[in-house]
């Protein structure tokens, strides 16, 4: 009995405990909500429609205001009241533990909530508008007044720079006047909404009238004095220029320049429709093309003095170079009976005589195009820049080419030099192996030494040829030169073998006796010394000693070095 009890008891405290966390949630809900309801009264609707007051209460903004005061009394007066006796309900309800009918009503308070607080923002909106657009409309129609009575000041001032665009515009100006009026009329009336339509039609035309009566001036400037000053200069320039023989056909100027002035008349006729945007764009093109054409004779002007300078000088650097190149001819003539000389390069006298004839064609018909006054200055310019070019690219070839004619006797002597170089190095490895204190020379050292021989007496051979094939002579030396070389290093290596095989043995005679084993390696070491296997022989002897002294090797050798350095 006690235990069902205790279960009881147990389930009691639970509930208890369950319903009083419920109890605490919905709390904390209900005071969410008393916070939302409180939000929705402190908002600034009465301060911002005592704002509204200041402005004309007539027409749409005696409506509006009208409207407004009666949405916030409604939520004043019947709808927060409601709220709270629904907030009070919820109250009672959480305290009897009726959760359910709790939420339900939370539910419905806040739906209404949300809908009065929408309400209140919509307010604010319409507030911020109608207030905000009294506030623009005052400051951006003074200054649009402001700006209308300087362009009508602008206008009356300077009437003779607008031309025939002065009367169409008078007449644009006179246009704002009625609207003016309205946004009066309207502002009066309270509708500040209507009046925000007025002012922003108003901006729209204000920026395009405005900006018509500061563009035409300095456009009708360009059309009606800058630009025919230009043309006139330049057919001035072009009468000039060909009074002192510049040839100007090619450039087409005249038609040019009277194609442009029928385009000026269109464009009078543009600016007194007020299209400037379309006459700005074609003025400033006919400038820019204007421009080109001053940079057109310019260019002219410089190639004249380019072709000035530089012609005569030309003509004395072609009969130089022409003269130098012959010589080039005659030179590499003479010396193809002694030296070979390869077809590549054989040819370059030839291509370049050739190459010059082109040239001194192309000179005399400069000269002859120069006199007739009948060729552009540009053009003559190009091709006097090309012969030039052309001249100094043969120069450095003919030159190159004399100097590696001279640089042949030179290699020769270099080459013979070497010859005998090569031929005294290679006696002087002979005879180092001939004085050597060693029992012969072996088979494979004299096939080395006849080889080397051979290579000198195939570059011996080359010199002798007539004409003389450098190329091939410098290839046998360096040919020649390795080997020898390689016998030279070879033979010292086994010199300096036989020296170090003698004291090896010298050192381990010492020990013969004593020690038979060394003895008898030392006697192996003895046999390939005299087969003149002197490789085989200084490994056999240095194991022998250095089995039986570790570390002896090293004393030899350095006692090997101190009698070479003696020597």
């Amino acid at each position: 009995m006690m235990k069902y009890i205790i279960i009881a008891v147990i389930i009691l405290l639970a509930a208890i405990t369950v319903g009083f966390l419920f109890r605490k949630k919905h709390s904390a809900e209900i005071e969410r909500l008393e916070q939302l309801k409180l939000q929705i009264q402190n908002k600034p609707i009465l301060e911002e429609l005592t704002k509204v007051k200041q402005l004309n209460m007539n027409g749409q903004t005696e409506e509006m205001f009208e409207r407004w005061r009666n949405i916030w009394t409604e939520v004043m007066d019947v709808h927060i009241p409601k709220i709270d006796a629904s907030l009070f309900d919820a109250e009672d309800a959480i305290d009897r533990f009726k959760f359910g009918k709790a939420s339900s009503i939370e539910r419905d308070i806040e739906a209404r909530i949300e809908n009065v607080d929408q309400q209140m923002n919509d307010i604010l909106v319409e507030l911020e508008q109608l207030i905000g657009s009294e506030e623009k409309n005052r400051s951006e129609m003074d200054l649009m007044k402001e700006q209308y009575r300087q362009a009508r000041k602008n206008l009356l001032a300077h009437q003779h720079s607008y031309g025939a665009a002065a009367g169409p515009l008078e007449k644009k100006l006179e246009s704002f006047t009625p609207l003016f009026n309205e946004y009066d009329a309207l502002t009066e009336q309270g509708n500040y909404l209507e009046a925000r339509e007025i002012v922003m039609n108003l901006a729209a035309e204000g920026d395009y009238v405005f900006s018509l009566i500061d563009d035409i001036p300095p456009l009708l400037t360009d059309v009606q004095s800058k630009i025919p000053s230009y043309i006139n200069e330049l057919r001035n320039g072009q009468r000039e220029m060909e009074s002192q023989s510049y040839y100007l056909n090619h450039l087409e100027l005249a038609g040019q320049l009277n194609g442009m002035e029928d385009e000026l008349a269109v464009l009078k006729q543009n600016i007194a429709e007020l299209n400037i945007a379309e006459a700005k764009e074609e003025a400033e093109m006919m400038k820019d093309r204007i421009d080109s054409f001053y940079e057109l004779l310019e260019k002219e002007v410089k190639a004249k003095h380019y072709v000035d300078q530089y012609k005569v000088e030309t003509g004395r650097q072609l009969e130089i170079v022409s003269r130098e190149t012959n010589a080039m001819a005659e030179e590499c003539a003479i010396v193809q009976q002694s030296y070979k000389i390869p077809e590549s390069e054989a040819s370059i006298p030839v291509d370049c005589l050739d190459k010059l004839e082109e040239l001194q064609s192309r000179f005399d018909l400069l000269e002859s195009r120069t006199g007739e006054a009948q060729s552009a200055y540009s053009s003559l310019e190009e091709e006097l820049a090309y012969i030039r070019e052309e001249l100094t690219k043969i120069d450095v070839i003919q030159n190159d080419f004399s100097n590696s004619l001279r640089s042949l006797r030179i290699d020769e002597n270099a080459a013979r030099t070497k010859l005998e170089s090569l031929k005294r190095q290679l006696q002087e490895t002979d005879r180092m192996l001939h004085k050597a204190n060693m029992p012969g020379i072996p088979e494979e050292m004299d096939v080395r030494l006849e080889e080397a021989e051979e290579h000198l007496f195939v570059a011996m051979q080359g010199l002798q040829e007539v004409p003389l094939n450098m190329k091939l002579v410098d290839n046998y030396l360096m040919k020649a030169e390795k080997c020898i070389d390689e016998v030279d290093e070879k033979a010292t290596e086994m010199v300096e073998n036989v020296q170090l095989i003698e004291r090896i043995i010298q050192y381990g005679n010492r020990y013969r006796k004593t020690n038979p084993q060394m003895n008898a390696k030392l006697m192996e070491a003895e046999e390939s010394f005299r087969q003149l296997r002197y490789t085989k022989a200084l490994e056999e002897a240095a194991t022998a000693v250095e089995t039986f002294e570790p570390g002896s090797m090293k004393r030899i050798e350095v006692l090997v070095k101190e009698d070479a350095w003696r020597t």
